[in-house]
């Protein structure tokens, strides 16, 4: 197989080096991924300023642009051939219920499942330094297998989150929906050391949803969620009743 690695935490994050030296037991490893931290791009496209590559080793690339910008470079500018696959991660924190909407994590997956390609996105449960990285690469070995013998269903791409314990101490695999956080938005006003004013976007602890079957619900019980995801966001119950309306 030809495998693509990226993610949005940096090329020389953790996450990404066990990912990639995981990832070489089902082929050859392409690594193309942002110069620094991308963290909560979302599907961002860099679309006004030119893109730059620098290799760092063989089959190591950084691009300074987002994950999504770093799918397209390597899928259309520097690999030789299409890959069999793309896997995104691991990201050093979880991507869980509406937080998928803003992770480059996530985003970097389905960029390559727009262009056809089976995609897996993978998230590490934790924000603690002391992270089991290697643990969620075998995680995401054994899922990677598994995408590569039975393929994806269509229009599909995997969002897998993994809890930050080792391998022998996680609960069994389960395949679940994507769950709902509670945000209580927040904005950090203060003033710089030369009395300028400053602000930053963030929030207060958000509350999950820890409803069964959900992704909170399998992470919180030590378990590992895949998490099935595709791209249509039509609300399908609505369809019938805004159809009645006089537009």
């Amino acid at each position: 197989m030809n495998i693509m690695v990226t993610n949005d935490d940096g090329i020389h994050a953790p996450g990404i080096r066990a990912l990639a030296e995981a990832m070489k037991e089902l082929g050859h490893v392409t690594v193309v991924a942002p110069d620094r931290e991308r963290s909560a791009a979302g599907h961002s496209l860099t679309l006004h300023s030119p893109l730059r590559i620098f290799e760092l080793h063989k089959d190591w690339y950084a691009v300074d642009g987002t994950p999504t910008d770093c799918v397209n470079m390597g899928i259309h500018n520097m690999l030789p051939v299409t890959p069999d696959l793309i896997v995104s991660g691991i990201n050093h924190g979880a991507n869980l219920g509406d937080d998928v909407t803003y992770s480059g994590t996530v985003a970097a997956a389905m960029e390559a499942n727009l262009m056809g390609i089976p995609a897996i996105a993978f998230s590490l449960a934790t924000f603690d330094k002391e992270c089991n990285f290697d643990a969620a690469a075998r995680i995401a070995l054994r899922v990677a297998r598994q995408v590569a013998t039975h393929k994806l269903p269509s229009d599909t791409f995997l969002n897998v989150n993994i809890p930050n314990c080792p391998l022998e101490q996680m609960r069994p695999t389960l395949v679940t929906r994507q769950g709902k956080r509670s945000f209580i938005g927040k904005i950090v006003d203060k003033t710089d050391p030369r009395g300028r004013k400053y602000f930053w976007i963030g929030s207060e602890e958000p509350g999950p949803n820890d409803e069964e079957g959900t992704d909170f619900h399998a992470i919180n019980r030590g378990h590992v969620s895949v998490t099935p995801l595709h791209l249509d966001l039509t609300n399908h119950k609505s369809l019938k009743i805004l159809s009645g309306w006089e537009f």
